[in-house]
């Protein structure tokens, strides 16, 4: 084995040129293969950090059926009460934390600073919720929220463009020409799954939004949390059972509300993610085919080159099983510097796509393994016919062959 595979190497390196645009095609295949799992791990991975940044467990409770809306054209009418969201957290075994929402858009002034953005009324609960941390100052209280103070906490992207390096804590902001102070500031999540910026956000007492901002007494939704991952369908059940009987809804009326569960929209992204990672794969491995059909040829053109080489290994006593080990070990040499040639490659234009186009990557060993792994069976695959040809030749044959 050994030997013939010394015969291989030198025949390989006879033909330097032909050899390295024979294995071209599989560089191009095995790289293409390992840049495209890594593109697609890395968006996985990107949205997996990113789905963890909107909290633990969290469910979202939207007044209004969608199908309903749908079906209607209209936006319908408001029916989520802070009062639905108590019963909640009383009443809903399944679920840990409520916190009442309301979002609005206004512009926030800091001196001759200002600066249009969200501002959301939540609850005591919504930072446990949202697993949001505070880089500095306090959270909303609940007696922030039964005074309806006149306190806010701040997002970073807010504290940059209106304070800069200053620090917010206990500094005064107008919103509607209101002074509020400013308690605390979040630590910053970055971007959502959805590409919108989570720290461009001001946080207020519900109930000081309700009143003081947009003068209503609804909520615009609520957020919840089920006791465990496991127990979110029994969570979503809960929930939709109690609003309905507090809604009065009769049993062939539709739901006025919608629950949707963060896992849920999880799982949509990672199917999607997984689905775009297999079809880029897929595309991929194509070049690794193309680059098999490459050494197919080449292999046929080299065993009638060598025709009469292999008379004389022949007629000195080489068997038909040989003469096949020769040319599929030839083969597989040739597509295993390939797929060594291509990881090299696939991992230097996986950095350089990430570094220079701002995508994320993330480097799989099991897709490199396999990738190479492939491109080995590539090479007996596409090499076995040429090399079962040459081991078939009549001796005589090939002796006389010029």
């Amino acid at each position: 084995m050994t030997a013939l595979f010394k015969i291989a190497l030198r025949a390989i390196m006879r033909n330097k040129l032909r050899s390295s645009l024979t294995i071209l095609g599989i560089v191009i295949g095995v790289g293409a293969v390992i840049v495209m799992v890594s593109i697609g791990q890395g968006a996985k991975a990107f949205v997996e950090k990113q789905l963890e940044s909107l909290g633990t467990n969290v469910l979202i409770i939207i007044p209004i059926s969608t199908t309903h809306a749908a079906a209607r054209g209209t936006t319908g009418t408001i029916t989520l009460t802070a009062e639905d969201a108590f019963a909640m957290a009383k009443e809903c075994s399944a679920v840990s934390y409520v916190s009442p929402g309301i979002r609005t858009t206004t512009q926030v002034v800091y001196g001759n600073m200002n600066w249009t953005t969200g501002v959301s009324g939540a609850g005591p609960d919504y930072q446990i919720i949202r697993n949001w941390p505070l880089k500095d100052g306090r959270f909303i209280t609940q007696q922030d929220v039964n005074i309806m103070a006149k306190v806010c906490v701040l997002g970073q992207t807010v504290v940059t463009n209106l304070f800069g390096t200053l620090d917010p804590v206990d500094r005064w902001v107008r919103v509607n020409n209101i002074p509020f102070k400013v308690i605390g500031v979040l630590s910053a999540k970055g971007q959502s799954p959805t590409g919108q910026d989570q720290d461009d956000m001001v946080l207020m007492p519900y109930t000081t939004v309700q009143r003081k901002i947009m003068g209503v007494t609804h909520i615009g939704y609520a957020l919840a949390s089920s006791t465990t991952a496991e127990s979110r369908f029994e969570a979503i059940d809960q929930i939709t059972s109690l609003l309905r009987q507090r809604h009065r809804l009769r049993p062939d009326e539709e739901n006025d509300f919608t629950v949707i569960s963060q896992v849920e929209f999880a799982s949509t992204v990672m199917e999607t993610s997984h689905t775009m990672t297999v079809l880029l794969g897929s595309i991929a491995l194509v070049s690794l085919f193309v680059g098999g059909i490459g050494i197919m040829n080449i292999m046929l053109v080299s065993t009638t080159e060598r025709t009469r080489e292999i008379g004389i290994r022949m007629a000195v006593g080489a068997k038909e099983k040989d003469i096949l080990f020769q040319f599929l070990i030839e083969s597989t040499v040739l597509s295993s510097i390939g797929g060594i040639v291509g990881i090299i490659f696939g991992i230097f234009t996986s950095k350089l796509v990430s570094h220079y186009g701002g995508w994320p990557s993330l480097l799989s060993s099991p897709s490199i393994a396999v990738a190479f792994l492939f491109s080995n069976m590539v090479g007996i695959f596409f090499g076995y016919y040429p090399a079962r040809k040459a081991s078939r030749l009549n001796p005589i044959e090939a002796l006389r062959y010029e």
